[in-house]
């Protein structure tokens, strides 16, 4: 039954996506022909609004077919107004610009269902200090209650972890222990750590790591709003940090996975609640806005390229260099499929 659920929630997600790209293309005047969830043979579909809306055997995807636009035949163009082709450089990268638009949309709604329903954090009280630190020089001890950092309340620890690494100078650290209230004057030194990727870095840090207390956090319809800005925001900026490191070999290509990656890790949610699910749904499709924008002939980011160069330069490419270039972009897009493919059934295997 999982399985059954995640793969509603991806056909979810691309159809929230291809429905950014009809929308923005119905505003402009452009004739709609196909609205497609998957590829491949048509298994069902109906006609509404004169465009053909059908589900595919393949539910790998979608698409949405515009008159004068192919990415199998780039020069499958047409001069009617009701054309894609027709249409202005511009209002062309908007049409291309709203498919990931509408995922990061439904992302940030997802966030702000999870920021409503009382998500779950780390509670600022200490768990352990590490020996001849910053913290353990101050005279900080294991389970006191971080209140204030610098006259900021705090309430999370990811807010003492914020405060300390963009913080200048001494801090001041409210703190309560055995129910008193004390300050504490602590100085952070760089200390090299690890990030999310394994890479050595350094950061100003005090030495200390929470004791894992979680709680349930209780915000309101305007703080809700503020939280689920903040995660789109640290979601996109996590998978564009996460492109540019498998570009340049920080990240092995084995750790790149596919569609089966995509349902398991969401079917797995699925046994954790309605919370967890709409977490990692919210990130599917963060993932799959910023990946589209990636600069690749026959994704949106390689389209919207090529009118950027018409903008500029005042005239289209020739057929030619776009043809070359599609096909180019669907070699490097199916060779990442593959290996996605291939990693999740070496997974599978092991």
């Amino acid at each position: 039954m999982s399985w059954i659920v995640a793969l509603l929630v991806l056909s979810v997600l691309i159809f929230f996506h291809e429905l950014g790209h009809y929308s923005a293309a119905r505003f402009f005047g452009v004739y709609v022909e196909v609205f497609s969830i998957g590829f491949g043979k048509k298994i069902a579909s109906f006609r509404w609004l004169n465009t053909d809306w059908q589900i595919s055997a393949i539910p790998l995807g979608g698409y949405v077919k515009m008159k004068g636009q192919d990415d199998l035949d780039p020069t499958a163009i047409s001069s009617d107004s009701d054309s894609y082709n027709s249409k202005k450089p511009w209002q062309r990268i908007i049409i291309l610009m709203a498919g990931p638009l509408a995922n990061f949309v439904l992302a940030w709604i997802f966030f702000y269902a999870i920021a409503l329903g009382g998500p779950q954090a780390l509670s600022p009280i200490i768990g352990n200090i590490s020996k001849n630190s910053p913290a353990q020089n101050a005279g900080l001890q294991n389970g006191d209650t971080i209140l204030a950092i610098n006259g900021k309340s705090i309430t999370t620890w990811d807010e003492v972890s914020e405060q300390i690494k963009s913080s200048e100078g001494s801090l001041a650290l409210n703190i309560e222990r055995s129910g008193t209230i004390n300050t504490i004057i602590v100085t952070p030194k760089i200390t090299p750590s690890q990030n999310l990727f394994k890479e050595t870095v350094y950061k100003r840090m005090v030495g200390i790591a929470p004791l894992g207390t979680v709680q349930t956090l209780n915000l309101n319809p305007i703080s809700a709003f503020s939280y689920a800005s903040n995660e789109t925001y640290n979601s996109s900026l996590l998978i564009f940090q996460s492109v540019q490191k498998l570009i340049t070999g920080v990240v092995p290509a084995k750790e790149i996975g596919g569609v089966v990656s995509i349902v398991q890790i969401t079917a797995n949610a699925t046994a954790y609640g309605w919370m967890s699910l709409l977490f990692f749904s919210a990130l599917i499709s963060v993932n799959l806005g910023v990946l589209n924008l990636l600069p690749i002939p026959a994704l949106d980011g390689g389209h919207m390229m090529f009118n950027l160069y018409e903008m500029i330069r005042r005239k289209a490419p020739s057929e030619e260099i776009i043809t070359r270039l599609t096909i180019g972009g669907w070699v490097i897009l199916l060779a990442l499929m593959s290996l996605g493919l291939y990693n999740d059934i070496t997974r599978l295997m092991q």
